[in-house]
Parts: structure tokens; C-alpha cells; sequence
């Protein structure tokens, strides 16, 4: 039936809706601020827990140090790529810390630091990224999927399982990180609108770095910010100061208590700036300046905790000091690790494919085992 089938249609036509159309949701509490959220820095970090910015500092020191080491394991060639956090670590380490046991993380390719943040053995973090295995560590284990590789994949995994949960009566919050990149997909979309519709209990959270690879955002999204999607589906948008991990630990905390309370999904956008290039497979000298970078670095995650924390007395040279050598002990053994070549069984390329093999899959197997048996002869 179009328009014009209906009744009262034309002298009568109405130009907009009838009486009995209602918004379905005050979009005012929705919108997110008008700037980034931020703590450091300002009034608010009065109220800092010590105890909990040390453990955050001790991460921040730690996935500094991370990211420098994998990223020198790519140039020794003990890794086919990886891709820096430099200058995002705060909104790894504040994603890992919010959750509880029972909850999930659900990461990017981009998320390796928050998965180690999470308890995940920094070798078998980057198993994938070195190529030798499908991914590298069970995700039941500690409640981590898989790395994932292709843009926003992971979202709608993550509605799913938090759906499940609930529907079970599981107490489960799911946090999926992505990029703003991945904002430009469908998957993105499809995600929001299940998650809003549903009500599942899911923190949505887009790290915008600034770049999709070489795509500033404004060739991305006209929105006026990110965070300001999160409207359209009906769920709350938030806007926070991703170098600031107070700030991040702070909004994060509140989306996910929210979600498991039964008030849905929440869509954090963290402003911050990958301060190295996408991947050892990218130059990012082709698409941004050096004076760009130079001012992202006044405003350092690591920095602007460990000022903070120095000038209220929570923090002094000897806490630097334990870190950076903790930090230091954590690379040295990642780089013992890493240098050992691995043993690989190429029959592994079958295994955990299917829960039963397909026909096709027996018959490649079979074909594989022959050239390997042959060749042993």
C-alpha cells in the first residue's frame, strides 16, 4: 500500500505524523558531552582511588614496553606484524580492568595490550600475529575471543554471547573493542541495532585513533562525533578522553555496571591518537605530518598519569623505577620466547576447523599426511 492507498489520502494528507506517533526515547539523556570526559588534570581527580591508578600506572609502564618489544620483534623477523598501541594504552588498560572474571573481552586485531592486560600470556598474545597457530590460546580460559582480524566481526559475536547470557540469566557484561575504522562497517551497525533492541548487556568501545590505516575520519563519518551515534539506536553515547585512564576506568566502570543491571548497551567513543604507524607494513609519513604526531605527545597516556600521580604523592622515583624494571624483565622474557622457533605440526592446519571434519577436509588431510610421509622416506 503506498501513500497514496491510504485513507484520507490527499485533500486530507497530513504533513506530519499523527497524534498517536511518540518518540520511543528521549534522545536528551542520550547525547554525549560536548567534549571529551577527562579526570587528570581536573577536579574530579580528587577522588582518586591510589590504589587503583598504581595498578593502572603499572600497566601503562608495562604495555609501553610491550609494544615497543613486539614491535622490534617484527623487524627481527619473529613477527610477520604487528599493530602499536603507542599512545591508546589507556583505553587497553582501562578495558581490561573494568570487567570481572565472568565477563567477556571481546578485542581487534589492535587489542593484543588489553588482552595481556587481562591475564593473558604476552607469548600466546601474539601467537596469531606471528602466523603460527589459528589463535593462539583458548578464549573460554580467561574469557577473551579471538583477536579479531577482519573490521567489527567481533561486534556482532559479542551482542550474541551477551544475549545468550542473559537469556540464561548468567550475570555476563561483553565489552567489544573496535576502531574507528570499523565504525564504517555493517557489522557495526548490525551490532547497535541488536544490542539497543535487545537490551543486552554490551559496552561498546571505539578507539579513535584518528586514522582508518591512511582515512582521517572526516572522510569516514560527518557525525559530529562518534559518540553521537549511539542515538540513533537508542542507547547512550559517551565521550571520553581515551589518554586519560582515569577517565576511561571511571566511564567504562559506569557503562558496564549499567549493562549489568538490566540498562542496556552503552557506545563509549575514546578520542586519542595512534602515535606510530598502522602496521611495520605501513608509512604513515604518506598521510600525516611530524608536527601532527609532536602534539599528540604532549598529551602521552603515561606521562599524564604518572604527572598526576607524582604531584598528589601517590607516586615517587622509586615507584617509577620497580615499574620500568618489572617492564623490563617482562620484555626480556618475551624476547627469549619469541626467539625460540617454534614446533609446528602442519597437520594442525585441520584441527579445530569444524567440530567434524567435512569429506573435503578428511580428503586434504589424507593428502597432506602422504606428501609428509613421503618426504620423511
Amino acid at each position: 500500500m503506498t501513500v497514496q492507498e491510504l485513507p484520507g489520502a490527499g485533500a486530507s494528507h497530513r504533513s506530519t505524523p499523527p497524534p498517536a506517533w511518540r518518540p520511543r526515547t528521549d534522545a536528551a539523556p542520550l547525547l554525549p558531552d560536548p567534549e571529551p570526559y577527562r579526570v587528570l588534570g581536573t577536579g574530579a581527580a580528587d577522588r582518586l582511588d591510589p590504589v587503583l591508578m598504581r595498578r593502572c600506572y603499572a600497566e601503562l609502564v608495562r604495555g609501553r614496553r610491550y609494544n615497543a618489544q613486539a614491535t622490534a620483534l617484527t623487524r627481527q623477523g619473529r613477527l610477520a606484524v604487528y599493530p602499536s598501541t603507542v599512545g591508546q594504552e589507556a583505553c587497553e588498560i582501562a578495558a581490561a580492568l573494568v570487567l570481572e572474571e565472568r565477563d567477556w573481552l571481546f578485542p581487534s586485531y589492535r587489542d593484543t595490550l588489553a588482552a595481556v592486560a587481562r591475564g593473558l600470556d604476552p607469548v600466546r598474545a601474539l601467537t596469531l600475529l606471528r602466523g603460527d597457530w589459528h589463535t593462539g590460546y583458548d578464549p573460554r580460559e580467561l574469557r577473551i575471543a579471538p583477536l579479531s582480524t577482519p573490521l567489527a566481526t567481533q561486534l556482532p559475536h559479542a551482542v550474541g554471547l551477551a544475549h545468550a547470557a542473559r537469556l540464561r540469566g548468567d550475570d555476563v557484561v561483553a565489552l567489544a573493542m573496535v576502531g574507528d575504522g570499523g565504525t564504517s562497517e555493517g557489522d557495526f551497525h548490525e551490532a547497535m541495532n541488536f544490542a539497543a533492541v535487545w537490551q543486552a548487556p554490551v559496552v561498546f568501545l571505539v578507539q579513535n585513533n584518528g586514522f582508518a590505516i591512511s582515512v582521517p575520519l572526516a572522510k569516514q563519518s560527518a557525525a559530529p562525533t562518534l559518540a553521537h551515534k549511539a542515538v540513533g539506536y537508542g542507547m547512550p553515547g559517551r565521550l571520553v578522553d581515551g589518554n586519560d585512564v582515569a577517565a576511561m576506568h571511571e566511564v567504562l566502570s559506569e557503562a558496564v555496571r549499567r549493562a549489568r543491571a538490566g540498562g542496556g548497551p552503552t557506545l563509549v567513543e575514546a578520542v586519542t591518537y595512534r602515535m606510530e604507524a598502522h602496521t611495520n607494513a605501513d608509512d604513515a609519513t604518506r598521510y600525516r605530518g611530524d608536527a601532527e604526531v609532536e602534539a599528540w605527545k604532549a598529551h602521552d597516556p603515561v606521562a599524564l598519569l604518572e604527572r598526576e600521580l607524582t604531584a598528589r604523592g601517590i607516586l615517587d622515583e622509586e615507584g617509577v623505577r620497580v615499574e620500568r624494571e618489572a617492564a623490563e624483565e617482562m620484555a626480556a622474557a618475551l624476547r627469549e620466547a619469541m626467539n625460540a622457533d617454534p614446533v609446528l605440526d602442519p597437520m594442525d592446519l585441520f584441527a579445530h576447523v569444524y567440530a567434524e571434519q567435512t569429506g573435503r577436509l578428511r580428503e586434504q588431510a589424507a593428502l597432506l599426511r602422504a606428501e609428509l610421509e613421503a618426504e620423511g622416506e
